[in-house]
């Protein structure tokens, strides 16, 4: 609370945002961020960011970070990587922060008589694994075993959940502790999560999420637990299950309540990144899990818009963005549908969780465009594509791209009424979701490199601070 009071007071002199990215694997967060700022650094074509299009923004720039402790988000080296190299840069793999400082004019009188005219947002960036981790700090070993035990028998999980399942009914928990049993244990677990992110199964919800990205705590007792079956009765003391008891606490102490604690319950505002086109390949139950994890990100949140007085001793996040990436791999003519079946995630996921307070929208967009748009005759059709350049190993048709060299895909339709999509009985075919390169920058005629093009980040702007400007 002291914490939140003293950043409150400083924001009276020097106003301050606190904006946390994160989302599922895969989704983009690391490239969001570096195209956020690229595109306010080197003056992007932001039409639908309100300060931005009445020029009223000054300049933007980066200033050094105000938590000493958390790692710097290497912005030049991610810049470099996608506009030198051309390769994507690597995915978030711990937490990291960004100050970025806009200097703008109201735009109102009141305003400019009454505001510095300078905002700073601090990014932080970190893992959606580690968000999906904080609902564990409200329930017990059994539940957490139950409820895992539960999702792992679900058909698109069952036989990769099969040699833990297999292993842990078939260990007497009651029984002294034995490491060795309680490393098996923890690393057939750990190998069962893994197996849920591989391509053709996209899935969401695999708590714990330090299992998957275990950094400095890898082999630490910590990390050496995993689900048991029920058991009835009182649980043995120096029993297995009693030490796995104490690990699973160990882990909400020490890994979670500290990041809760340090990093979420000092968030203003949200962005949660998710690939929704991954899920609509692998099928229904893909878009389940995928529903079940965002469900439990927003009961993660505090949210609410509180009074200037509350928020001076509680900090809320009073906005929530939700955003499907990678829409630059369906022709625009599928983006609305794309925002469609994003709107029918999240209500559904808001009705489960039921959440309310902070304000909630969604969006499809790509921060960083890969493709272009164009059309081909077949027959008498023409077919709406787009083009870009593969990635080196990506197939389409039996021809496997060299990562140089450009082609035209038809990527499919997505479905006109995202309803059948959450009944269970419906799969999108015909949509190929193929990994392109970075694209080319443009240049003008006096060599200037331009900004990252994009689709809608803009908007993502525009509702994340534009108010902040106004």
């Amino acid at each position: 609370m002291l914490d939140t009071m003293a950043s409150r007071a400083g924001g009276l002199f020097s106003p301050s945002v606190r904006l946390g990215v994160s989302g599922l694997s895969r989704a983009g967060k690391t490239v969001f961020i570096t195209a956020l700022v690229h595109n306010l650094l080197h003056g992007g074509r932001l039409p639908l960011f309100d300060a931005y299009k009445e020029n009223r923004i000054a300049k933007a720039y980066l200033e050094h970070q105000p938590d000493d402790a958390v790692p710097r988000f290497q912005y030049e080296d991610h810049v470099a990587a996608l506009v030198d190299e051309r390769i994507w840069p690597d995915s978030t793999r711990s937490i990291s922060e960004l100050r970025l400082t806009i200097e703008y004019e109201s735009a109102s009188g009141w305003g400019r008589m009454f505001s510095a005219g300078r905002l700073s947002v601090d990014i932080v960036d970190y893992p959606g694994e580690w968000l999906l981790d904080l609902p564990l700090l409200g329930k017990d070993f059994a539940t957490f075993s139950r409820e895992a035990l539960d999702l792992a028998r679900l058909p698109i999980r069952s036989e990769i959940s099969q040699e833990w399942r297999e292993l842990a009914e078939a260990t007497d928990a009651d029984k002294p502790a034995d490491e060795t049993t309680a490393r098996r244990l923890a690393e057939a677990f750990a190998a069962y999560l893994r197996a849920c992110k591989e391509d053709h199964r996209a899935l969401s919800t695999l708590p714990p999420g330090r299992f998957l990205m275990p950094g400095d705590l890898d082999g630490s007792p910590a990390l050496t637990f995993a689900p048991l079956p029920a058991a009835e009765g009182r649980t043995p003391s120096g029993s297995l299950r009693s030490v796995m008891e104490r690990r699973y606490e160990a882990y909400k102490a020490h890994v979670v309540k500290p990041f809760f604690r340090e990093h979420i319950a000092r968030l203003d505002r949200q962005i949660v990144l998710i690939d929704v086109m991954q899920a609509l390949n692998a099928g229904p139950e893909s878009i389940a899990d995928l529903e079940r994890a965002l469900t439990e990100i927003l009961e993660c949140f505090r949210p609410g818009r509180g009074s200037f007085l509350t928020d001076f001793f509680v900090r809320r996040i009073d906005r929530i963005l939700v955003a499907a990436t990678k829409a630059d791999h369906i022709h625009h003519t599928s983006h609305d549908r794309l925002q469609a079946i994003v709107r029918r995630l999240a209500d559904r996921a808001i009705a489960r969780a039921n959440f309310s307070g902070a304000e909630i929208e969604v969006v499809a967009m790509a921060a960083i465009r890969a493709t272009r748009e164009g059309t081909v005759k077949q027959g008498r059709e023409e077919l709406p594509v787009i083009v870009g350049t593969p990635i080196a190993g990506e197939t389409i048709g039996g021809e496997v791209f060299d990562g140089e060299t450009e082609t035209a895909v038809f990527p499919g339709d997505l479905p006109g009424q995202p309803g059948a999509l959450f009944s269970g009985n419906a799969k999108v075919e015909n949509l190929r979701f193929v990994r392109f390169r970075p694209p080319r920058l443009e240049r003008t005629a006096e060599g200037v490199s331009l900004s990252l093009p994009h689709i809608r980040l803009d908007r993502a702007l525009q509702f994340l601070v534009g108010d902040r400007l106004a």
